[in-house]
């Protein structure tokens, strides 16, 4: 109780200090050069301040001129927390999350203003747009990008169809890594932590400042894991990542030219562990012992009982940007390839008793093309006009053993089932985006985008066969149904903004997200499986003000918002298939409303001294979610929804990844030393509790008049995939040491100091069992490593 009282005065005696310094923003400039370089307006707006310079809008322009809602976070903060992956980001910029999914490697659960779709699977589209030096990551899996070599990361709050496409209705996490020095130099570190953690970092420049350069990297990161399998007697959750390349920069003196081309490469091999949280309500409880029942969310994840298991992935990348300015106007080319290979095992009842475990195979290739031009008009009006072109092709074979079956022995209740997906993207869009100066401090910004995307999806089951997962007999899947469909989209943008003087600027802005329909991966009969759930949208309004006072020492950036969100897609459970059930994604017709006010900003007290800081408070519900489900409790009546099937009413149910309340606060301080500086660093991230699953916490039948079910009321998801209230701590003291030519340093630092345990994910599976992944716990290690 004492420990509990003391984190909730900690929280409000932090959130008051925020307040009184005026909500400080999280952006810092970096102490190295940033990875886009403003042109000459923008470089003289910016001066000698230390203006942060974004590219959120295709342009380069200073944070506090864009009228956009946008947090930027540099390379300092990033090694600051000693991240691992942008996921040690969640919390710190206004109302977003970002929470690992190990069903998939580096699969994130991404949310932006409570918009989010938490799914791993290739056919699935993300809300939220994560793009690595122009180039956009097609699915949630591959998203969890390591936390190396980032020059500047942008977050852009809302929808960002305009100029960065169809599937970014939440928001975009924009990343840039920095380009080669021209020039010799090198960076080395080693960092040992908690729970048997090692990484090493290298990156090596070369070049001639005239015309080339050459980057090289290499980034290992392993440890032992932080969960403990007490049936097996092992660390559980272990880990061992590499991410190695290079980047060739062309760039001739005074052409006007310059081409970078970037290869590399993500290998993991890690433990894909789940802990079970299965309840007596839930049929593996009569199977599993009693100690592995009914267990809490919070200490009792880090304890885990399931089988072995193993995910092996390997995804390699090429990326190829060129750009030409010939005077009036800039011509951008950028060429994405990526593809990923996964082999993965599962456990995914978590418990001793062989339940249900996994084994998928994937392959997933895209290619991506956009051109652009950015120049100006005539004198205050400015453009970006373009077109992109993405392309995808993926396939998944899973196998599934249920209850234990092995080939020597017989069948408990279910044999061995094969599933086989393969599908096809393939888009097409145009898009401009405008500024017009109208008037004396005055801007108008419009734009828009058509998109057009083409979905193929086929499905196939094999059924109560014995099958080798390692080399599976395609012939032996029956294909059970396919589907292909084509949508088409148009998505405006305009806005406007106020500029009184160079401290003030005012906007307001309405603008469309979209994200494309498709065909549901697991679907399990032909009628499921050849229909296609429909395009989602969301329409934004946001209003917001930048302000800047005492020399620009203090940044201030306000933002309300209101989210009309319709035509949701949703995963329902519905009857069909080899097991009885089959899930499907489908639109909710009434959709959400989600509003909210956010702020951030900065706070220079002193040259070696500084605050920052953010908060956001949001509503969320949803309208009218009433979809048609599979009721197995009793007699269904006849109604619209079909055979054996019943409206039911989620209308009271949470909305996912959407906390009411999220604040951040932090510190960092440079102190002067003979030897060098010693820089100080001390953040907290306030998140309050939000759910992770849409399910049932209880479900209310209304009967006719002869007992049969007319509508199901459900009681809010269930209290199991709700996380608790964090407060995560960190700190950090990095002792820099100037030597005759080069610089090293030593860092000590910690993550989630007050050692909150609650999930990241977790997962009910229709009255048959549940499971969740864990937090970090709190762990501390040091850092060592020198540059020239």
């Amino acid at each position: 109780m004492r420990t509990t009282a003391a984190r909730r005065m900690l929280a409000v005696a932090m959130t008051t200090t925020a307040l009184g310094l005026a909500l400080p923003a999280f952006a810092t400039e970096a102490d190295e050069p940033q990875a886009v370089q403003a042109d000459e307006t923008t470089a003289a707006d910016a001066g000698d301040t230390g203006a942060i310079i974004v590219t959120a809008r295709r342009r380069s322009e200073t944070l506090q001129s864009t009228p956009v809602a946008i947090t930027a976070v540099n390379t300092a903060f990033l090694e600051s927390k000693a991240a691992v992956n942008i996921g040690d980001l969640q919390g710190a910029a206004p109302g977003l999350l970002i929470t690992q999914q190990n069903s998939g490697a580096q699969a994130a659960n991404i949310s932006i203003r409570g918009l989010t779709y938490a799914d791993i699977e290739k056919s699935q589209t993300p809300t939220v747009g994560v793009l690595v030096d122009g180039v956009v990551i097609g699915t949630n899996t591959g998203q969890l990008q390591d936390a190396f070599d980032i020059a500047q990361l942008e977050v852009l709050r809302g929808p960002q169809g305009t100029l960065f496409g169809a599937n970014t209705i939440g928001g975009v996490i924009n990343i840039q890594r920095t380009k080669p020095t021209m020039k010799p130099g090198l960076k080395a570190e080693a960092t040992f932590a908690k729970f048997g953690t090692f990484s090493t970092k290298i990156l090596a420049n070369y070049g001639n400042e005239e015309s080339w350069g050459v980057k090289a990297w290499y980034f290992h990161n392993e440890t032992d894991g932080f969960y403990k399998n007490v049936v097996r007697n092992v660390d559980a959750g272990w880990s061992n990542g590499e991410n190695y390349g290079a980047s060739l920069l062309f760039k001739p003196t005074g052409s006007g030219f310059d081409a970078q081309l970037t290869v590399a490469q993500v290998e993991q091999v890690f433990d894909p562990v789940v802990s079970n949280i299965t309840n007596s309500s839930e049929v593996f409880c009569a199977f599993i012992p009693a100690r592995e029942c009914n267990r809490n969310t919070t200490t009792d994840l880090y304890t885990t009982f399931g089988d072995a298991a193993s995910s092996n992935y390997k995804a390699p990348e090429a990326t190829l940007e060129m750009n030409y300015d010939a005077g009036g106007v800039k011509l951008t080319s950028i060429t994405g390839w990526r593809k990923s290979t996964e082999a993965q095992t599962q456990d995914f009842d978590g418990s001793s008793t062989d339940l249900y475990y996994v084994d998928r195979r994937q392959h997933y290739e895209q290619w991506s093309q956009e051109l652009r031009a950015a120049g100006e008009m005539f004198d205050g009006f400015d453009y970006v006009v373009g077109g992109f072109y993405f392309k995808s092709e993926y396939d998944l074979t899973q196998w599934s053993r249920v209850f234990g079956f092995s080939p020597n022995t017989p069948p408990t209740l279910f044999d061995r089932n094969a599933q086989r997906v393969e599908g096809k993207t393939e888009s097409y869009a145009v898009f401009g985006d405008f500024n017009w100066a109208f008037a004396e401090g005055f801007r108008l910004s419009f734009g828009g985008r058509y998109s057009h995307d083409k979905k193929e999806l086929s499905n196939g089951f094999a059924a109560n066969t014995l099958l080798d997962p390692d080399n599976i007999d395609l012939s032996k899947i029956a294909l059970v149904g396919k589907g292909k469909a084509s949508f088409n989209k148009f998505t405006p943008k305009v806005g406007i903004d106020w500029r009184p003087n160079q401290d003030v600027m005012v906007y307001a802005s309405w603008s469309r997200g979209y994200r494309s329909g498709g065909f549901s991966p697991r679907a399990a009969t032909a009628a499921t499986a050849s229909t296609p759930f429909q395009p989602e949208t969301v329409d934004a309004y946001e209003v917001g003000v930048k302000l800047s006072a005492f020399d620009r020492k203090l940044e201030l950036n306000l933002a309300g918002f209101v989210s009309d969100y319709k035509d949701m897609q949703q995963n329902l459970t519905v009857p069909g298939g080899p097991t009885g059930n089959q899930t499907i994604t489908g639109n909710v017709p009434g959709g959400a409303l989600i509003k909210g006010i956010e702020a951030d900003g900065t706070l220079r007290v002193t040259e070696n001294f500084r605050i920052t800081g953010s908060i956001a408070i949001m509503d969320s519900h949803f309208r009218n979610f009433v979809t048609c489900g599979a009721y197995a409790a009793g007699p269904v009546a006849t109604n619209a929804c079909g055979a054996g099937l019943v409206p039911f009413n989620y209308s009271a149910n949470r909305l996912i990844y959407a906390p009411d309340f999220t604040a951040s606060l932090g510190a960092e301080y440079v102190a002067p030393t003979g030897f060098g500086d010693i820089t100080t660093n001390v953040g907290w991230r306030h998140i309050s509790p939000y759910d992770e699953q849409l399910s049932a916490a209880s479900l209310t039948p209304t009967l006719n008049g002869s007992g049969q079910a007319t509508l199901i009321t459900v009681g809010g998801n269930d209290p199991r995939v709700r996380t608790t209230t964090q407060d995560l701590v960190d700190a950090s003291m990095t002792f820099n040491f100037d030597l005759k030519d080069s610089k090293a340093y030593l860092r000590v630092f910690t993550r989630n100091l007050l050692n909150e345990k609650t999930t990241t994910h977790a997962f009910t599976v229709a009255g048959l069992w549940s499971f969740g992944m864990a937090l970090e716990p709190r762990t501390y290690g040091v850092t060592a490593g020198f540059k020239f």
